[in-house]
């Protein structure tokens, strides 16, 4: 019961972080299920699915509305991504608890230089969804999608950079069109890892993904009251101290 109740300040902790940045809160899934609920490493990447894919697909209903969605770019990158979370959930039941927590501190490394670096680039001054380039979003979304079923990510912290960087979107599209990309892919990879024999404790994710999409409701109207920079890299030191910790939890033994 205690467990239960420390998952509703966490998920809405994860919720707000989704909800303001547009993706990379799925980071903090994982740490927050092994270290603090105290579930099996495997148990949590399943789990943290179920919380993710809540809070983007709550995220995505409020970017609909606003129009920000590039719908074509999106059903690339999410269905190759789909694709790739079978893959990557087929490895996650083969990978040893240890292996899979060292991987995922180092996806949380990932996480935070790409929101540091998301952080200190000016927004987009013209918005608007650029052609679908299926070249580019295919082999994309098979990497995000690879490792989402891998590591129990949606991978917005690496989809939202690379719309906005790389493929031109504007700001405001990369963060919508990440949050339903990243709703599909999370959705892709649980049904993968159920398939696959993951097992998922159905409380711990109704009451985690209840406070989660709390948080991804009232994510975007903070957003607002705060610069992008200091909010992206505030977020980012955040995510790669969490990795530190988890990767000298995993070497001293603990939950593995």
């Amino acid at each position: 019961m205690n467990e239960l109740l420390l998952a509703i300040p966490f998920g809405i902790a994860i919720g707000l972080a989704v909800g303001m940045v547009g993706g990379g809160g799925a980071v903090l899934a994982v740490p927050v299920l092994v270290y603090v609920v105290g579930l099996d490493v495997h148990e949590a990447t399943t789990v943290s699915l179920a919380v993710v894919a809540a809070a983007a697909a709550t995220g995505a209903t409020v970017q609909v509305r606003h129009g920000a969605v590039c719908w074509t770019s999106a059903a690339w990158f999410a269905g190759a991504a789909a694709t790739g979370s079978l893959v990557g959930a087929v490895a996650n039941q083969a990978v040893g608890g240890a292996v899979l927590l060292f991987v995922f501190a180092g996806v949380m490394l990932l996480a935070a230089r790409a929101t540091w670096q998301r952080a200190g680039q000016p927004a987009a001054a013209v918005g608007g969804c650029p052609q679908a380039r299926a070249q580019v979003l295919v082999p994309l979304g098979l990497l995000v999608g690879g490792i989402t079923g891998l590591v129990g990510v949606g991978g917005g912290f690496l989809v939202v950079p690379v719309l906005a960087v790389w493929l031109s979107f504007g700001m405001r599209e990369a963060m919508g069109t990440s949050m339903v990309i990243v709703g599909i892919v999370s959705l892709a990879g649980l049904a993968a890892h159920l398939a696959a024999g993951g097992e998922m404790d159905w409380p711990v994710a109704l009451v985690m993904g209840g406070a989660t999409i709390a948080g991804a409701l009232a994510g975007p109207s903070l957003a607002d009251r705060l610069p992008l920079k200091t909010l992206g890299r505030g977020f980012a030191t955040l995510v790669a101290a969490v990795a530190v910790g988890v990767a000298a939890a995993t070497v001293a033994g603990v939950a593995v």
